[in-house]
């Protein structure tokens, strides 16, 4: 399977390609700065550099061509601003929505976050509400088209070793989970079309990565 990951140089991303790899699939890293090349190959995947927020349709869609799905797993990140939540965690997804259109990929897989569906709170940092905004509105974006999508929303990210265990559903409390864990869950959907029109939480828990996904594609999500 040929894979591209927007946001090649992220955390999730490199986890996500080292297990590709390790699989003996081809991950491709779509990177803004061509000094994270060499990341990447360490990591197992192809690098190319493409900026999101300058590139066109036409870009875009040249460098998915061939690919059996995508996984947007962008974000503009510590530091940026509101308006860089949009341009980055919306308008880029939207962006390889619509390449993976022209291109005839038809998987998309999409790392959103919990606690998009519920409007920020008041006195939220106003960047951390604007990165909720821009994640549902990519989500919503995402669900209209005419793509097999799959729409992943984790909890609170850490960098600790992996479980291997999860709690994977429509909806599930609040709680935090391995970027590892999300790697292989990402891997597993990729692996599972049955995922297809799906929006899934998922935290850490109790359940076998691969028990939790088929557990969702046996019955319907909460």
């Amino acid at each position: 399977m040929r894979v591209v990951i927007a946001g090649g140089h992220g955390k999730i991303a490199r986890l996500l390609e080292r297990e590709l790899a390790g699989r003996g699939d081809q991950a491709v890293g779509l990177i803004r700065n061509p000094d994270q090349s060499a990341a990447l190959a360490a990591a197992g995947a192809q690098p190319i550099v493409c900026d999101l927020e300058r590139a066109d349709l036409t870009e875009v869609a040249g460098h998915l061509a061939g690919a059996d799905a995508v996984v947007f797993a962008a974000g503009a990140g510590p530091g940026s601003g509101a308006a860089r939540k949009d341009t980055v965690d919306r308008a880029a997804a939207a962006l390889l929505a619509d390449a993976a259109q022209q291109a005839g990929v038809r998987r998309y897989l999409l790392v959103s976050s919990m606690g998009v569906e519920d409007e920020p709170r008041p006195g939220t940092d106003e960047v951390f509400a604007a990165y909720l905004r821009a994640k549902k509105a990519a989500e919503d974006d995402l669900i209209a088209r005419d793509l097999d999508w799959t729409v992943l929303r984790p909890g609170r990210l850490v960098d600790e070793p992996p479980t291997g265990r999860i709690s994977l559903a429509r909806h599930v409390p609040s709680g935090p989970v391995t970027r590892t864990d999300v790697a292989r869950v990402l891997v597993a959907l990729l692996y599972a079309p049955a995922t297809t029109g799906m929006i899934l939480e998922l935290v850490g828990g109790n359940t076998p990565i691969a028990e939790a996904v088929r557990s969702v594609t046996d019955r319907p999500p909460n």
